[in-house]
């Protein structure tokens, strides 16, 4: 840092198991990833690229190796891998993850209806190959799920093999975890904690508002994804009490 400030929360360092930030690219240039990266590469664990982005992205593999050469693993959009599974190509979506040599994938369900067990299934294959994040909830904002069926699912997707689960909110933070004002469903969140151990859930939370809650709620090391590359610095500033969001709730009595 470039100076110091005493009774900060202490951050986890690389590699995380908690306080795991996990960055959207949504279409960056290779040139824009670099100038991201010479600024926030401490900040950022993991980058999905968004959705179905890949597919249009020039020089994608050139893309890819900017990120790993920093030592950031890169992963594509669940809807990527749904998009695959839909048209009977789950073989050809195995086949794209090791040209690409990408150590991580993600399933989910969010945009087509998909048996849970079949779900559990693609986990179990894909996770003998890669590391699984996969994603439970709905990119339907009129489909709300009941909070023992997001446990539930949560927890078997756990036990198929996925590393850790991803809280659905989609980019803009109003479906899922969220209603569609981008309010958090705070009693759904605190009974999926019940439950599932936190350090295996990403919190999907786009919206500073949403970073804002989870970080009230579970402290400095909150894991949190879809974070805009513009937004990455601002949320350390709230993850460590250095934003007016959250400036009182780490000095305790260490205040005038």
């Amino acid at each position: 840092m470039n100076y110091e400030l005493k009774n900060l929360p202490v951050r986890t360092e690389k590699p995380r198991v908690s306080g795991f930030t996990m960055v959207m690219d949504k279409g960056l240039s290779i040139r824009e990833v670099e100038n991201f990266l010479s600024a926030n590469s401490d900040y950022v664990d993991i980058v999905k690229l968004g959705w179905a982005t890949s597919y249009l992205t020039k020089n994608l593999a050139e893309k890819i190796s900017v990120y790993q050469d920093a030592g950031i693993p890169v992963y594509f959009g669940g809807t990527l891998f749904e998009a695959f599974v839909i048209r009977d190509q789950f073989d050809d979506y195995r086949r794209v993850l090791e040209k690409y040599d990408l150590k991580f994938a993600e399933v989910s369900d969010g945009s087509i209806s998909l048996p849970h067990d079949k779900k559990c299934e693609f986990i179990r294959t894909l996770s003998k190959e890669v590391t699984v994040l996969s994603e439970v909830g709905s990119k339907d904002a009129a489909k709300i799920i009941p909070p023992y069926k997001w446990i539930e699912q949560m927890q078997s997707e756990l036990d198929a093999g996925s590393w850790k689960v991803i809280g659905e909110a989609r980019e803009g933070g109003t479906v899922g975890l969220f209603r569609d004002s981008g309010e958090v469903r705070q009693g759904l969140v605190e009974e999926i904690l019940t439950k599932i151990p936190e350090e295996k859930i990403i919190w999907e939370a786009p919206q500073k508002e949403q970073q804002v809650w989870f970080v009230k709620l579970l402290g400095a090391n909150v894991n949190l994804g879809n974070i805009a590359p513009s937004e990455l610095i601002p949320l350390e500033t709230i993850r460590l009490g250095l934003r007016g969001d959250t400036f009182d709730h780490f000095l305790g009595d260490h205040r005038l």
